[in-house]
């Protein structure tokens, strides 16, 4: 299999992280050489390649890291962007007897306009502003049966309470808000 061709691209980043400038290569190498260890580098740069600007700073390529945290005591969810807090919104909790569960969880499910099933009477209520679910669900525990999360509610004069079966309930305006820039495996960590 001689005269694999690969491309690859080069970038250089300086000590400090900046990209300092990108190139293209092209790179001919065989399938001895790469079985061997000894690969011999043929680097051509496209006419012009001077004239290519800067891509910017490394940290534009970098993983954004966010989570939530959910403080039950100030009844606050906190949206953090790489250690830094972007958002908190007022919420409900869970009731006693009923209590949001505390601990570190991943939001495992995402719902724009949810059919809610009540847990006790089975009644399926579609979405709506009757739904007690609202306009969006992000859920974040279950036992295999019954989930937990963040949602909407058509009684936002309850926010600030301990009203729910255990769920956290936010104003709808809030939950669309939050629910764009929540995606599946976000931690949720909930602290008493």
């Amino acid at each position: 299999m001689k005269g694999l061709t690969l491309g690859l691209s080069i970038v250089i980043i300086n000590l400090l992280g900046t990209v300092l400038r990108p190139a293209f290569a092209t790179e001919t190498t065989s399938f001895e050489a790469v079985s061997t260890g000894v690969i011999s580098t043929e680097i051509m740069l496209p006419l012009g390649s001077r004239d290519i600007p800067p891509l910017g700073s490394a940290a534009d390529f970098l993983p954004v890291e966010q989570h939530l945290v959910l403080d039950l005591s100030d009844r606050q969810v906190y949206l953090y962007l790489n250690g830094e807090q972007i958002a908190a919104y007022p919420v409900a909790v869970g009731r006693a007897g009923w209590e949001t569960p505390i601990g570190e969880f991943e939001v495992f499910q995402r719902v724009a306009n949810p059919i809610w099933q009540h847990p006790f009477t089975e009644e399926i209520v579609p979405p709506g502003p009757e739904n007690p679910l609202g306009a969006r669900w992000l859920g974040f525990w279950t036992d295999g049966t019954n989930a937990i999360g963040f949602h909407g509610t058509p009684h936002e004069e309850l926010i600030g309470q301990a009203v729910s079966h255990g769920c956290v309930r936010m104003r709808n305006a809030d939950i669309e808000v939050l629910f764009e820039q929540i995606e599946v495996g976000t931690p949720v960590i909930v602290r008493a």
